[in-house]
């Protein structure tokens, strides 16, 4: 018999047969979900020998929600979401330059999940730029909610951004001219000290080492600058036994037991990654620097269609594949599925099914080096057979 997930002193309760909401995404999302939730549903059945499963509870989200009941985001979505705390989606399409806020970014701030977890790691036999992809195994935490991904903008000539630019021109003595679009960004000392909390825990809990602040506060002192200065004063104020800073590590081996926490201007830290990735674990940042740095550790590994995500908090957590919706390739089956695989792979995990998670994540790695890939993959692996997207899963399936 279904039932919901259930939270209880913080942790999550899963029962054997969670009911769990699902939005298959638009443009390519219904074939990228169908292909995922088969591997899923497969290697479940398969480890637990039908003790588990998983009732996928269809929900409505993007262009099919606004076809079917004129909303981008109905209510019943958000409810269902919360009722059941676990909750997973395919990629859904953002207008660029006008229409309506990205629904991603609306789920996000309805349901308060401010920390958004993308862990990057190769898996091998997949093709890469770089010399050393083995070396990539990051997970960043990236701030939801704040910064510039709140929204907060005017367009240019506005009555707003006019009465923004006068007012900052006159009382502030700022030189912004006229007719400039207006955004404001923001960072609070409640949001950092919450995703520093996160990714400190995670650190802890999975045996993390090293935890490295992305700031850009050489330039942006009160916003990025104070986002560093309230990291460390958590990391110290409620994980004093565990962590110790590189200046007081001083060149000396890492203590057993302890997290090393530093940190890096956002711009270097590009060169960083691609220069010395085994240096770094976990990376806290605020949200545009984390949106830039997930995208081009992932592009070391493979790619957006390799890597997954989550949007957490301290109630509901949703997963999501970290790739737009790739209208132009929609109902071809062409496109490669493994970001919502790895995604439900980080969601069996985040419930303990740990036996399914390592089923789905050998089973792929496997279907990797026998070389039958989509077509992204293909085409940087020598001699390798181009699949569809149904394909791709089939053969996932058959590696289990």
């Amino acid at each position: 018999m279904s039932e919901k997930i259930k939270l209880h002193n913080g942790s999550i309760r899963v029962p054997d047969h969670p009911v769990i909401p699902c939005i298959e995404g638009d443009g390519t999302g219904p074939e990228i979900w169908a292909a995922a939730s088969s591997v899923i549903d497969a290697a479940i059945a398969k480890v637990y020998n039908g003790t588990r499963r998983i009732d996928w509870l269809p929900v409505l989200a993007g262009e099919r929600a606004y076809q079917e009941t004129g909303s981008y985001l109905p209510n019943e979505t958000l409810t269902a979401i919360k009722e059941c705390v676990v909750a997973i989606k395919g990629p859904l399409g953002t207008p660029i330059g006008g229409g309506f806020r990205s629904i991603n970014v609306t789920l996000r701030k309805e349901l308060n999940l401010y920390a958004c977890i993308r862990p990057v790691k190769w898996v091998p036999g997949t093709p890469s730029p770089v010399v050393r992809p083995d070396l990539v195994d990051i997970v960043i935490f990236r701030e939801n909610i704040e910064d510039v991904y709140a929204g907060i903008e005017w367009p240019s000539d506005s009555g707003e951004a006019v009465k923004v630019t006068n007012y900052l021109n006159q009382e502030m003595n700022c030189r912004i001219p006229e007719g400039a679009g207006i955004g404001i960004k923001f960072l609070s000392k409640e949001g950092t000290e919450r995703i520093m909390r996160k990714a400190l825990q995670y650190a802890e809990e999975n045996g993390r080492r090293i935890v490295t602040i992305v700031h850009k506060g050489n330039i942006m002192k009160y916003t990025e600058g104070a986002f560093k200065t309230w990291c460390y004063q958590l990391a110290k104020s409620e994980f004093g036994h565990i962590v110790i800073t590189e200046e007081e590590l001083a060149g000396k081996p890492l203590p057993a037991g302890k997290i090393l926490i530093n940190d890096r201007i956002a711009d270097n830290m590009f060169q960083q990654i691609l220069l010395r990735s085994g240096d770094y674990d976990i990376l806290v940042c605020p949200n545009l620097n984390g949106d830039y740095l997930s995208d081009a550790i992932a592009a070391q590994v493979g790619g957006l269609g390799m890597a997954p995500g989550a949007n957490v908090g301290d109630g509901v957590a949703i997963f999501e594949a970290t790739h737009g919706n790739a209208p132009k390739y929609a109902g071809l089956d062409k496109v490669n599925p493994g970001s919502v695989i790895l995604s439900a792979v980080m969601m069996l995990r985040y419930m303990h099914w740990h036996e399914a998670a390592e089923a789905v994540t050998t089973a792929l790695t496997k279907t990797i080096q026998q070389k039958t890939v989509t077509y992204d993959l293909a085409r940087g692996i020598e001699g390798a057979e181009e699949l569809s997207t149904s394909q791709f899963a089939a053969a996932i399936i058959a590696n289990l």
